[in-house]
């Protein structure tokens, strides 16, 4: 059984228009994704900067509830349970941020920041939290006099790692990672990830990584799911996608990925896409990714692409695959 199963999940935002906001639109965020995530592995979710990958990490943690669909976590399905209920999976559903610089409150020390959780949770108290608070700190990277800092007095780097320290904390065994490394610098960006792997293998944990670095995916994913305009295209083993890319979307994505080879890059040819990419307020009939694809043909127009096994284990919507 998997760990984390993702059923037709959908997630719509109200946008009210009008003088007087009567009439109500929705922003199709996620739009019927399915995916399943087993015990240890790491599942990485990429594409373009507003294509949903970030509401659907905090739609599996529950910082936004699902409009539709169902979400799986250990057996249990968690997507309508009210807050109290919800408690105890918080606990095991722990969530990374982006920005470094605005998921730490500034006003809190790291003690503070960092131990939050543990007081929620009523996992510790006195002495006990406070070693446990320094031994995640130490876990992280980080050392023992930083307990009474603030998040100012941090490198961008650092607080990111105090921001995972947060997240570990309450020792977990699922972590959402929104694109973890997207604002620190590229000399900082490899360090970070070294550090998620070994945790993940000291701790057991299990990953969601989202990111649009899609070498930084490739080197820590085990499958690899593509998204576009709220919908799942593709998704495979790391390796098969990256070998063996069959979406139109996907191999432009890829193409776009820089060669260090200048021999190599020079051979390589990029696919550009053309055209708009459709509201997802009023999303039209048929493919998505029909305004942009340079294989549109008729039947792209009116009919949805089945999200279907192309192959063992490789998942693909596209109506020529």
């Amino acid at each position: 059984m998997p760990m984390l199963e993702i059923q037709r999940l959908k997630k719509y935002f109200p946008v009210h228009r009008g003088f007087f906001g009567g009439k109500v639109q929705y922003v199709k965020a996620v739009d019927d994704v399915s995916f399943a995530v087993e015990r240890g592995e790491t599942l990485g979710l990429v594409g373009e900067s507003g294509c949903g990958k970030t509401t659907v990490g905090r739609t599996i943690v529950r910082l936004y509830s699902p409009t539709e669909g169902r979400i799986i976590f250990n057996g249990t399905d968690i997507s309508s349970l009210p807050g109290r209920e919800m408690t105890p999976y918080r606990k095991e559903l722990q969530m990374i941020f982006q920005d470094p610089f605005s998921s730490l409150d500034s006003r809190m020390t790291v003690g503070d920041i960092v131990g939050e959780a543990i007081d929620i949770h009523g996992l510790a108290r006195g002495a006990e939290r406070t070693e446990r608070i320094l031994a995640m700190l130490n876990r992280v990277g980080l050392r023992k006099w930083h307990i009474n800092r603030y998040p100012h007095e941090f490198s961008g780097g650092q607080r990111q790692r105090i921001g995972i320290a947060r997240a570990l904390v309450v020792e977990p065994s699922f972590i959402v990672c929104d694109e973890p490394i997207s604002a620190l610098d590229v000399s900082i960006q490899a360090q970070v990830i070294n550090m998620l792997e070994e945790l993940q293998e000291k701790m057991g944990l299990t990953y969601l990584f989202i990111a649009h670095d899609l070498s930084m995916v490739k080197h820590i994913s085990t499958r690899i799911g593509v998204m576009y305009l709220g919908g799942l295209v593709e998704l495979a083993s790391s390796g098969e996608l990256y070998k063996n890319p069959l979406h139109p979307y996907t191999r432009s994505l890829l193409s776009a990925m820089p060669i260090p080879d200048p021999d190599e890059s020079a051979r390589s040819q990029r696919m550009i896409l053309k055209g708009e990419i459709p509201s997802p307020i009023d999303t039209p009939p048929g493919c998505k990714f029909k305004t942009r694809c340079p294989r549109v043909e008729a039947g792209c127009q009116d009919e949805y692409p089945e999200f279907r096994e192309a192959a063992p284990g490789h998942f693909v919507a596209c109506h020529f695959i």
